[in-house]
């Protein structure tokens, strides 16, 4: 096999060539060939690890493939080229750059065998992917922007920290599972975690992926997050800690997306939400309970992208995703809405449908592993999934009240686009061993379709829908109006400024005061001294010779009393 020819590579030496590629269908075309050759390349990589040598002492490993980073790269590459295609209308060569960058780097990073390499891709993500914010071109996008940077730049300097005192502890810089105990391991929990918007971490989710263009949200979706977990699988399987911070991940984005009038930004929250069933997956840390991580990272990827690209079309052909102004375009859009609700339907995880063939395996080994609160918590925020997510986008967007909008369907390549994402969410619902065949342990005594499951599933979503419907019925469910809801976000960047404006204030006028005080006993002391020995001071006159001479007396006998008594 050709070491030199790395999936990351691919996509690097693609990205090169746009520039120098006239706008139109040629490059469009060189653009899908890129995910499809790292596609067919990283699908007959054989295991093992490859381009590995040593600089400046460290061991490096540049294509480590495994069980683990094998089904990641291959849903990566996936994901690429579902964007790329969804993104066909687009002429503008800094998003198809850092689109190809973008993928290419999540890529490497899942191959990376080492921390340094780790690093140098998991800093890629983020300098690329701040371009699809900034494309935009808007000021609001440009400082969103910049705080998106500010967070992912964060996690990259944890992670060298993290690296540099690993290396120090240990002598080694390898990227395996690690235990949480010193200062190396907690600086790199941290990274891994504000890329995976931990709560009170997350706030960069929902701030950024909205103001995004329409087609660099869909890019964004699938990679940074899903980056992260891959990461925590890796480094840090079974660690409990997890088990909770999952849990509380899948349950407050719930009540923030039911009063969201941005129906892209309660994507953003039910993106968060789905992070946190990946992580107490990974939290558990037995093989099924890992297992249902990566199927739900795979399926995750797939309906989330279909969703976002479902609004990011009503987007395109009306130029809003908020509800407020939604409603009615079943008319208008009919295989939009069609996708939509089989995103919908697989969020929600519908039987027949990829979220349920992937969500059940992390419920199974919650309850298998008597983790009964954290299952009771799963099973709340599956409730709000479906409420969120599986209803409210689809309702508010195609149906509810019609604002009058008669506008063209979505363009064909967006459609194909979708297309392809709900026939991944069908086919691996009806057929869950198509993926389970790929996840790194074995399933083979695992059956996802039995009657307990199917079942206890379908009267969760049969009561939630009917609870849905009382609320509008009776005018109980929160209005979509426009408005700006606050977030944990508020804190820093309103509170703290405040804060830290009063006791800068409070600092400045104590200054100032004591300024003034000692300019004032200074130029008192000042005003003393020249009063006292100035030209008219009565130091400065002519003593009497007689005066002199009794003051040296004095002088002279007080030296000799000191000198011999």
């Amino acid at each position: 096999m050709n070491e030199v020819l790395l999936p990351p590579l691919i996509y690097g030496l693609g990205a090169i060539s746009i520039p120098f590629l006239p706008a139109g269908k040629l490059r469009q075309a060189l653009m899908l060939a890129v995910p499809v050759l790292a596609f067919a390349l990283i699908g007959n990589l054989p295991y093992g690890d490859y381009a590995v040598f040593n600089a400046a002492g460290l061991h490096i490993g540049l294509l480590r493939i495994d069980a683990l980073s094998w089904i990641f790269a291959l849903i990566f590459s996936i994901a690429a080229f579902i964007s790329l295609l969804y993104a066909w209308h687009v002429d503008d060569r800094v998003q198809q750059v850092t689109t190809l960058l973008y993928a290419g780097s999540a890529i490497g990073a899942v191959f990376a065998a080492d921390l340094v390499s780790l690093f140098v891709f998991w800093e890629g993500t983020a300098i690329a992917s701040v371009f699809l914010i900034w494309a935009r071109r808007t000021e609001g996008s440009y400082r969103t922007g910049m705080r998106y940077l500010v967070i992912q730049v964060f996690s990259g300097v944890l992670l060298l920290a993290g690296t540099v005192l690993m290396y120090r502890d240990t002598g080694s810089v390898a990227f395996n599972a690690m235990t949480l105990g010193s200062t190396a391991t907690w600086c790199i929990f941290i990274a891994f975690g504000v890329k995976c918007a931990f709560p009170l971490l997350h706030n960069w989710l929902q701030d950024s992926y909205p103001a995004a263009t329409i087609t660099g949200t869909v890019t964004l979706s699938a990679f940074t997050t899903k980056l992260a977990v891959y990461a925590l699988a890796r480094g840090f399987p079974g660690t409990e800690l997890l088990i909770y911070i999952g849990a509380v991940m899948t349950l407050f984005p719930v009540f923030f997306a039911a009063i969201e009038n941005n129906l892209r930004r309660v994507l953003a929250y039910s993106l968060n939400n789905q992070l946190g069933f990946m992580v107490v997956g990974i939290g558990i840390g037995t093989p099924l309970a890992l297992n249902g991580t990566v199927a739900h990272a795979f399926c995750h990827i797939l309906y989330k992208a279909l969703l976002f690209m479902s609004m990011g079309a009503v987007m395109y052909r009306t130029g809003t995703s908020k509800a407020s102004e939604l409603g009615g375009l079943y008319k208008s859009m009919p295989f939009t809405m069609v996708f939509c609700i089989i995103g919908a339907m697989s969020i929600s995880a519908f039987p027949l449908f990829s979220g349920f063939v992937s969500k059940s395996l992390i419920l199974s080994a919650s309850a298998d592993n008597g983790y009964f609160f954290i299952w009771l918590a799963l099973i709340t925020a599956s409730v709000g999934v479906l409420e969120h997510s599986g209803i409210k986008i689809p309702y508010f967007t195609f149906f509810a009240h019609d604002n009058g909008w008669r506008v063209k369907e979505a363009p064909v390549h967006m459609l194909l686009a979708m297309g392809i994402a709900a026939a991944f969410c069908v086919g691996i619902g009806v057929f869950p061993g198509l993926l389970y065949q790929y996840l790194p342990y074995k399933m083979e005594a695992y059956v996802p379709y039995t009657t307990t499951h199917v079942v206890t599933q379908l009267q969760l979503l049969i009561f939630a829908g009917l609870a849905f419907a009382l609320l509008i019925r009776y005018r109980l469910y929160p209005a979509e109006i426009r408005a700006v809801n606050l977030d944990t976000d508020w804190i820093y960047r309103r509170m703290l400024p405040i804060i830290v404006g009063f006791f800068a204030a409070m600092i400045g006028t104590i200054w100032k005061a004591a300024g003034q005080l000692t300019q004032y006993y200074v130029t008192s002391l000042i005003r003393g001294i020249y009063a006292t020995h100035g030209p008219h001071g009565p130091l400065a006159r002519t003593w009497p010779s007689g005066s002199m001479v009794l003051w040296v007396a004095v002088i002279l006998g007080m030296t000799v009393l000191l000198t011999y008594v």
